[in-house]
């Protein structure tokens, strides 16, 4: 049973390398893009990795924060080579896959 006053989150946390660090991914996709595919006209690809989760809070900035916080916690990801973004929005179980 919900607590009043709680509402379900989506929250998106996307994790991509720092601008200074080499991403051999995003460099083959960008590649085979413009060398096999004929577009030319792609200057970039950088690769992310994405994490959907759904989170009950109290406020969309309480669900960022403990997203945030769990990421570091469980480092998710590395602070030294990575930034990671964290986004909520008003959500529901259904907005994204299980």
């Amino acid at each position: 049973m919900r607590k009043p006053n709680l509402a379900d989150f989506l929250v998106l946390v996307t994790i991509e390398n720092k601008p200074f660090v080499s991403d051999p991914e995003g460099e083959t996709i960008l590649r085979d893009l413009v060398v096999k595919g004929g577009y030319s006209n792609i200057k970039s690809v950088r690769s992310t990795k994405n994490l959907k989760l759904i989170i009950t809070a109290k406020s969309k900035s309480v669900a960022e924060e403990s997203v945030r916080k769990m990421c570091k916690d469980l480092r998710i990801f590395n602070p030294v080579i990575s930034n990671c973004t964290v986004k909520a929005m008003l959500g529901n179980a259904n907005r994204t896959t299980k």
